[in-house]
């Protein structure tokens, strides 16, 4: 049988594969996918933090007193931290004859460390999952192009012939495993280090906001009697 450009299509290609070089093929499609899904949520979601934290920040350091910076709510990474640092104050300071400012500045430095911490460990979740594609999928293609291969030499030893009608199919199926891999890996491990930068950047921001509201809040400390 002559093999057509039709019948060497991708799509052909996959069907003619057998069962173990289509499991691959499709497993490796799925995870190709999810990155994708991953890629697209997570730079949304960082998009869209960045500018809350940007509107947030400008509306903070136009607030005059405490009592307008409470005022000032969000749901996002800074809001959280704020909030973090604004619970810890009002429950040591507040209502308190003596206030021990040391106490109270080191209790404000954990509290909104963990609030940075907890932030970034949210946002990181997804990207083990990009780290795990992009080394993974490479092999997982080449498994698949190692067992077309071994199809193929199996095929020619069966017909007793070496020419390339016989020969083509396997080796086909076993490169467009191989393709598919790297499909999968290559957005895969552009997607982590680019989330990464984004994520470390963002978390540079948190820890520049921390250590200006913590200078804030410890000058209105000194101001405790």
């Amino acid at each position: 049988m002559v093999k057509t450009a039709e019948t060497m299509s991708p799509w052909a290609l996959f069907l003619q594969a057998d069962i173990v070089v289509k499991v691959v093929m499709i497993g490796l499609l799925l995870a190709s996918i999810w990155s994708w899904a991953i890629i697209f949520e997570r730079s949304k979601r960082l998009r869209q933090i960045d500018g809350e934290a940007e509107a947030f920040e400008e509306r903070f350091w136009k607030a005059k007193t405490l009592d307008e910076l409470q005022a000032t709510k969000g749901s996002h990474p800074t809001a959280d931290l704020f909030r973090a640092g604004m619970d810890e104050w009002q429950a040591s300071v507040e209502g308190r004859a003596n206030v021990d400012r040391e106490g109270v500045r080191a209790r404000l430095h954990t509290v909104m460390a963990a609030s940075i911490d907890r932030s970034v460990s949210d946002l990181s979740d997804r990207l083990s999952v990009l780290a795990t594609i992009g080394s993974v999928a490479p092999f997982v293609g080449l498994f698949g192009t190692v067992w077309g291969i071994m199809r193929a030499f199996i095929a020619i030893g069966a017909t007793q012939n070496t020419s390339l009608a016989v020969v083509a199919p396997g080796i086909a199926e076993a490169l467009f495993a191989t393709a598919i891999g790297l499909f999968a890996a290559i957005p895969a491990v552009i997607g982590y280090n680019r989330l990464l930068h984004r994520i470390t950047r963002l978390e540079d921001r948190l820890q520049g906001f921390s250590s200006a509201f913590h200078a804030l809040m410890s000058r209105e400390l000194d101001g405790v009697h």
